[in-house]
Parts: structure tokens; sequence; C-alpha cells
């Protein structure tokens, strides 16, 4: 994953830093390759989410000690929750639909699938994860899946939903499919984007401490940020529409929280790494859209492994076939050329199957034929 590193900069330095060129190739770029990047605390006290965000108070299994990661009598779980554009439509939603972020993200990035579902009719419902966003950062929190699942569930039992379709992207996939199969009775369908767990690295991938990792987040740099998302994400090819993906990740490193950040990276990398949901698929019940872009090749812990280990891990273009064949009533729709973040290299395409799969009648069960979208007109074939 992403790594961080606490720096000692200047005052002109923190108040913004420009990130230059990345060592990636970045062919294809729509202007020069520089963006504003500026410093964020642990919260992201100034950061502006694009709906307004609320707090949810969690019991806490240890507080953090830090003020500005406490919030009295629990831990802080940040949300948005935005009702249908439409008001008659607010007065009685289509549905409600979870929308959960991976590791390297916050619920923001979300910002343009909540406008869509929120335009068809839809409450979206988009928490920061305990350790992300702009959520508590406790330094004696036991990361697991279930924990995040616990909590999450306990922000839907405070908002009084009783059903919800849940999507999951990256991680948020992991943590998607986990929640799905504690709460299986709230769950009305399961939209999986890019999720990481359809292998088990550590079956393949030497283990790293948690001290270790540690290490090595502090050791990054917003240029190593963008490098990382440059070539895992991208392929290589970074644009201008995907820079707000630098704001957080980035400004973290500048910020006076980035060794507290880099403690909950290699906490929450151990968590993926160690809580595999692989071999619980066939256990999923409800009816689940897998949207796969093909290009993608994430896998954690590729730098640690042999080389003819890389050269097999990460197949998203064989991952999204097996894993439609573990799950029931399983969907899958491949996005040729189409890498880890379809959210943001290939909107349309990604938002029309995801709309598409929530309007299908609920009562469909079985298999639906996998289908592949093409880059050019974005048709199934």
């Amino acid at each position: 994953m992403v790594n961080r590193h606490l720096r000692h900069w200047g005052h002109a330095s923190l108040c913004a830093f420009f990130l230059t060129a990345s060592p990636i190739h970045t062919a294809g770029a729509e202007s020069p390759d520089t963006y504003q990047v500026e410093p964020r605390d642990a919260l992201l006290s100034d950061y502006p989410y694009p709906y307004p965000v609320k707090v949810h108070t969690l019991p806490a299994q240890a507080l953090d000690t830090r003020n500005q990661t406490q919030v009295q009598g629990g831990l802080r779980m940040a949300y948005m929750d935005v009702s249908p554009s439409d008001r008659k439509a607010a007065d009685a939603p289509r549905g409600t639909v979870l929308l959960l972020h991976g590791k390297n993200f916050s619920g923001a990035y979300w910002k343009t699938t909540i406008e869509a579902l929120s335009a068809q009719g839809y409450r979206v419902i988009v928490p920061d994860q305990v350790g992300f966003g702009k959520s508590s950062k406790p330094q004696d929190f036991h990361f697991s899946f279930q924990a995040l699942a616990n909590q999450t569930h306990s922000l839907l039992d405070a908002l009084e939903i009783e059903k919800v379709h849940i999507a999951g992207h990256s991680m948020g996939g992991m943590l998607a499919t986990r929640f799905a199969l504690m709460y299986p009775q709230l769950v009305e369908k399961l939209v999986l984007v890019n999720p990481i767990g359809l292998e088990d690295w550590k079956r393949h991938v030497p283990y790293q401490t948690i001290e270790q990792a540690t290490q090595a987040e502090l050791k990054q740099t917003p240029a190593g940020v963008k490098a990382y998302m440059t070539r895992a994400y991208f392929d290589g090819k970074w644009k201008p529409r995907y820079n707000a993906l630098l704001d957080i990740q980035a400004g973290w490193t500048l910020g006076p929280d980035a060794a507290t950040i880099a403690s909950i990276d290699a906490r929450t990398s151990d968590m993926v790494f160690t809580q595999p949901v692989v071999y619980e698929f066939e256990d999923l019940r409800a009816p689940t859209l897998l949207i796969i872009g093909t290009r993608d090749r994430t896998a954690i812990g590729r730098n640690r492994a042999t080389q003819a280990a890389k050269e097999k891990l990460g197949r998203y273009d064989q991952l999204g076939k097996a894993t439609a064949e573990k799950i029931p009533n399983a969907t899958l729709v491949e996005l040729d050329n189409i890498g880890h973040v379809p959210q943001y290299e290939a909107f349309d395409r990604y938002m029309g199957r995801f709309s598409e799969f929530l309007e299908k009648d609920q009562g469909f069960s079985g298999k639906t034929p996998p289908t592949r979208q093409s880059a050019a007109a974005g048709q199934s074939s």
C-alpha cells in the first residue's frame, strides 16, 4: 500500500507543496505535471468534503490519547448522509446505498458516484472507517474487518436503516464482503468494484512485521505517493483528473501527524494481508455484481514476492472470473483496459453497470454470463 514519510519542512513548505513529476512515465497527461498539495492533519480538519460531514460516536476498544482524534465517550466515525437530489424522492427514496472506501482513499472520492445515485433517487451513506479520512486515528485499536463491519453496522443502526445496497471498492470490497457475511439480513445487493482480497497473498508473499511496515511508511514522500498511484492504478499514465486522489494521501506526508498516519497504515495493511475473505465467497447470499477493470494488477506485498510469484499475482483478468464462479448469484462485468479505480478512469461505463444492477428485479437468482465492455464505445460484448 501507499507509504508515508514524516519530513521536517520550513514554514513556506508547510503552507503548500508543489508535487512535481514523478520518475514514473506520465505520457498522456493533459497539462503540465505540477499539482499543489497542502499539508493535512490526521482528521483532515481543513479539507472540504463534497457533502456535509456528520459524526457518529462509537464505543472505543481503547481511546487515542491525542485530543484531535478523540471524541468523548468513544471513537469518531465521520460520514456523509446524502438524500435523493429530487425533493419528492427524498421523502420516499428508492433505497439506501452504503459506499465503502478503499485503503488509500476516503469517502470523499465517491463524489461522482454519490451524485449519480442521489440523482437516481437513492439515499447514500458514505462513512470514513476508523483509521481513515476524517475519522479517529486510534493508536491502540485492534484493526479487523469484523470490527470495522461492526462499527458500520452501529452507524446504520443509529440511522435506523434496516436494508442497504452495499458497494465496496478495493479494501472496501473486503469490508463489504465481511459485512454481508456478518449481517446478511441487512444486505439487499452487493457491488464489488475491483476489490482486493480475491486471492490469499500470504501463501506467496513473505510476512512483513508491523514494525518493519511502519519504518517503510515513514520513508515516503508526496512524489512517492504519486509514483505508486501512477504505476499501480493508471498504467504509468497520470492525468490531471486524478489529482484529487493526492490531496489526502500526499497531504498527510506533509502534515503534523505523519507518524500517526504511518502507524495506522502499517496496521491496516497487516489487517488486509492477514485476514482473507477469499475462502468465504461461496457463503455470500446477496445478489452480487463484480465490476472488474481487467488491467488491474494490484497485489499486496508484491514487492516482497519472488519474480515467479509476482507474475502470477494480481491478475484481475483471471481473478474476476474465478471469483464470480465462487459467489452464488454473481454477475461479472469486465472493463477492458481499465485499472484499479474504474470510477475515476471510466466513470460512465462503471456507473452504467452499477445503476443497471441496482434496478434489476430483486428476485433474480443464478449466475449471469460475464460481459465485457470495450473502451471505445462502452458496449457489452
